[in-house]
């Protein structure tokens, strides 16, 4: 309770940017909290913490340095040619579409490219279907990335998931059985308007761009609006924070049209994965309670297994349990809709790292994370070909009526 209150009265006094957790309501006893603070209130801010006896470490003594660092590499490096689109660096939203076009283009037998609505500025939301057309009726696994703006691994890594998928199409059996018998939708970049603000004005922003009647505030969080025990615990109410729920669920274009994307292809969607950044884990349902879901063991084992596919890559250990327990208690998340609407498997990836870099995770860490990241996906995925004996969320409806 100190701690809260004390963070509390440091958003306001120094203009505190809370990075993990993103809310000072989910601040816990004996937990780490990352803050991002301007230049100027630095002094005080830890004149106040060696008060309160509050232990404190400097990861990044100056944030903007770091930013324009990663900016004039951005800018300085020469662009390659679209059939050398290099995979290792960070890419502005008309890239990334741009690279859509091309794998769709060029690899027909594989890959169809489809847009499912348009954001609340009127950009399109593109998602790439990825598998083998063998069958009209696969299973279907889908992966998002870029809810949240400032978390540029994600689209980094759908990128990076799609390139390997149909490079190693011809020599990897895993993969070509994976991509003969499951479908992948993959959507690059979730929340276009954020993304793309956060590359021309605001680094790390996080919501969506959307305006509101009453406030200057704009955007709300993406990963809050879905209609599962919405604007509970979690999330706010007030359009300027960074969990805002929005004015009713659903109320953001990109979420509803991913709601009712999944909405009708509820049967075969097999799979929920949506990737953030930053804590390194893997969590599944619930976000909203604390309790156990029915088909636990199920997807207790394959996050086992997911993790572990990935520790084998470099040895990055990643935790892995119920969002509530394992991060935090938040409302509204897809993760816990996706669940709820049948989808037996549904996770959400916090990426690379702990803390150090946060948000500006560094482009020569994006082939590692993405790389180990990968494995773990594969492993989910093929677990989806293997029969799970426990029961499953339509055998336990009736006795959990609450899901």
């Amino acid at each position: 309770v100190c701690l809260f209150l004390v963070v509390c009265s440091l958003s306001v006094l120094y203009q505190v940017d809370l990075w993990q957790p993103n809310s000072a309501s989910l601040i816990r006893h004996n937990t780490t909290v990352d803050v991002h603070v301007r230049q100027n209130n630095t002094r005080g801010l830890r004149a106040r913490l060696q008060k309160e006896h509050i232990h404190f470490k400097v990861f990044i003594s100056n944030l903007q340095d770091e930013v324009e660092k990663q900016e004039r590499h951005q800018s300085s490096r020469k662009r390659r040619s679209e059939c050398l689109y290099d995979y290792e660096v960070y890419h502005s939203l008309e890239e990334i579409q741009s690279w859509m076009f091309k794998m769709n283009r060029t690899h027909p037998h594989l890959v169809d490219m489809f847009s499912i609505g348009r954001s609340y500025e009127g950009r399109p939301l593109y998602v790439l279907q990825l598998g083998k057309r063998t069958r009209p009726h696969k299973k279907v696994v889908w992966i998002d990335c870029g809810v949240h703006a400032r978390e540029w691994i994600g689209p980094a890594f759908c990128q990076w998931f799609v390139k390997e998928a149909l490079h190693s199409y011809q020599y990897d059996s895993v993969m070509r059985r994976l991509m003969n018998q499951l479908n992948f939708f993959i959507m690059p970049v979730f929340n276009v308007d954020g993304y793309h603000f956060s590359w021309t004005t605001d680094r790390f922003w996080r919501k969506t761009r959307s305006r509101n009647a009453k406030y200057h505030c704009r955007g709300v969080d993406a990963n809050r609006n879905w209609k599962v025990k919405w604007c509970e615990e979690g999330a706010s109410s007030h359009p300027c924070d960074d969990t805002y729920c929005g004015p009713f669920p659903e109320s953001e274009p990109e979420v509803k049209a991913v709601a009712k994307f999944l909405r009708k292809h509820k049967k075969r969607v097999k799979a929920y994965i949506s990737i953030h950044a930053y804590a390194q884990m893997l969590l599944y349902p619930y976000s909203y309670k604390y309790a156990t879901i029915p088909n636990f063991d199920c997807v207790e084992s394959a996050a086992h297994d997911a993790v572990t596919a990935l520790y084998s890559a470099y040895g990055v250990r990643y935790r892995y349990g119920p969002a509530s327990t394992t991060l935090y208690v938040s409302s509204g998340s897809s993760m816990d809709w996706a669940y709820r609407n049948g989808i037996q498997y549904a996770f959400a990836f916090e990426l690379r790292d702990k803390g150090y870099f946060g948000f500006l995770l560094p482009e020569a860490q994006i082939n590692p994370t993405c790389t180990e990241t990968t494995r773990a996906v594969k492993t989910i995925a093929t677990g989806l070909l293997k029969k799970c004996e426990i029961g499953m969320l339509q055998l336990d409806r009736e006795r959990y009526p609450y899901l």
